[in-house]
């Protein structure tokens, strides 16, 4: 299984949304409940309109771990959330299949839709654990790199455990190697 990256750049994050937005709304609402919920795939596939529409907040029980979790919606979320999900009904899965029945796309094409808009913007090292891995990563960037929160959102055993996740224990040994100077 190979390793993939977060999005460390906002200009590129930016890019994605707005491919995405113009090509289809149902992929630019995955990349967002990705990165502003630090979900994973499998949890975000599972999600139906009930679960999201006019809420503050949602709980449900992470698949990966069987955890009950509950998440606050971030505003930017809501706003787009709420645009997408006017028309739909209640038991419709929010990432639906176009295969006619009410069923959520799979993870393969999840990670097809990721991994195309990445090359178009010139990313490599992208799928669908990116999205949880971009939502870590700037959530320590912004908070004063309270590696503590960050762990706590995603469940994780160690603060270490976290920060490899995100990449910053490599990103921190990289810039300290390029700016070794004799």
């Amino acid at each position: 299984m190979k390793t993939v990256q977060p999005i460390r750049d906002k200009n590129k994050i930016r890019e994605i949304e707005s491919i995405l937005k113009s090509q289809n709304l149902r992929d630019y609402i995955l990349f967002e409940l990705g990165i502003y919920s630090g979900l994973r795939i499998s949890d975000i596939l599972n999600l139906k309109v009930k679960d999201l529409k006019n809420q503050e907040f949602f709980t449900l029980k992470e698949k990966k771990t069987g955890k009950t979790k509950r998440l606050a919606i971030n505003p930017t979320l809501k706003k787009e959330l709420a645009k997408y999900l006017l028309d739909k009904k209640d038991n419709e899965y929010i990432i639906k299949s176009r295969e006619g029945k009410n069923k959520p796309i799979s993870r393969v094409m999840a990670w097809n839709i990721l991994n195309n808009v990445a090359k178009q913007v010139g990313l490599e090292e992208i799928g669908t654990h990116s999205l949880r891995k971009t939502f870590a990563y700037h959530l320590y960037m912004q908070n004063n790199k309270d590696i503590v929160l960050v762990q706590k959102l995603l469940n994780h055993s160690s603060p270490q455990v976290t920060l490899r996740y995100i990449g910053i224990l490599q990103e921190e040994m990289d810039d300290a190697v390029i700016a070794l100077s004799f």
